[in-house]
């Protein structure tokens, strides 16, 4: 094991908006992370080294694992959301590490899930997990991530370079399922559908589901209902819009959450149907949990269940918020703690 197991690592979640750091010894949970905004640095190397120095770094760590908002196929890697790009190599070179990991944010959420306990998460809905079966994770963010795990065996051998990340006798899958096809429902989902096709061309999960999907559904909303935002800046924020839902002032963000809840449980539906995840679908990610008590309406669990001939199928199968502050972080300890 690279450094050896008392020598603290280095495990660092980058998102579109903020990169988290924290040092993890062998066998613990990370804590005390550093938050930093990724618009400050003009390179995921200079954030690293800033992170280090904040965190009281007493020297440069053996060995990192980062989990970052982009596909991680080869060498290099591009952000989706954000201008980082860089090659694995010559950062792990820079930073002078004898080990860097390096996988999508999702797939380290994913990794989290059998390391959560029971604060770490909350069930929404009914159903029980079956052990050792699959288990999805969506993620509305910046963007949507989505991730899924499944057993890998007692002796798993690592598979990064073929998109797969393992720990702990678990795989998790790293796709982008968040730029799948948006599927409406009822009314009035197609319509909104039809004005996000004409602004975007391709409608995605991820054009709904995420802080500026939260906002397109809401211009699309008022649109609809013929008051629509003269421009971008009459438009509320998703924070504005999570928050006046909540304090039941605007109808308009009433009908945008509601709908984004909605959407978001036929989309975890469809999740547990490709993936066969009766272990459970978890929900992570900072826009939900700023939902309150309309995530936990029936909407939600509704609509995962509504899978005509599928329905009593998904019923038996739970759904979670997770409320673990750093659900990725510790997916990645795993990883490290793991023989790859």
């Amino acid at each position: 094991m690279a450094g050896g197991p008392s020598r603290p690592r280095l495990v660092a979640d980058i998102g579109a908006t903020n990169a988290r750091f924290a040092l993890v010894r062998h066998g613990t949970r990370p804590e005390a992370p550093v938050v930093l905004p990724v618009a400050e640095f003009a390179t995921i190397e200079a954030a690293i080294r800033a992170a280090l120095t904040r965190a009281g770094a007493e020297a440069p760590p053996p060995c990192a694992a980062v989990a970052i908002a982009a596909p991680v196929a080869d060498d290099r890697v591009e952000m989706t959301n954000h201008p980082w790009r860089f090659s694995r190599q010559a950062l792990r070179r820079a930073l002078g590490l004898e080990r860097l990991v390096v996988i999508n944010d999702f797939t380290a959420v994913a990794l989290s899930l059998p390391r959560l306990g029971d604060d770490d998460r909350r069930q929404v809905g009914g159903g029980s997990p079956v052990p050792r079966a699959p288990m999805g994770v969506l993620g509305p963010g910046t963007g949507l991530g989505v991730s899924g795990l499944v057993p890998a065996g007692d002796q798993p051998s690592p598979k990064r370079s073929l998109g797969f990340a393992q720990a702990g006798g678990w795989t998790a899958l790293a796709g982008e399922g968040g730029h799948v096809d948006l599927a409406p429902g009822d009314d009035p989902e197609p319509a909104i559908l039809e004005r996000l096709r004409r602004r975007f061309g391709h409608v995605s999960l991820e054009r709904a589901l995420s802080g500026p999907g939260l906002v397109n559904l809401y211009r699309a909303l008022a649109e609809i209902a013929g008051a629509a935002p003269a421009d971008d800046a009459d438009t509320p924020t998703a924070p504005e819009i999570t928050a006046r839902a909540r304090a039941k002032s605007c109808p308009h963000s009433i009908a945008a959450v509601e709908t984004f809840c909605g959407l978001l449980g036929a989309a975890a539906g469809d999740l547990a149907l490709t993936l066969g995840a009766r272990g459970g679908v978890y929900i992570a990610g900072g826009i939900v949990p700023r939902m309150g008590p309309a995530f936990d309406a029936p909407r939600f669990r509704r609509r995962f269940e509504a899978k005509g001939r599928l329905g009593a199928y998904l019923a038996a199968i739970p759904t979670y918020l997770v409320t673990a502050a750093e659900p990725a972080l510790l997916g990645l300890a795993g990883v490290l703690d793991g023989p790859m």
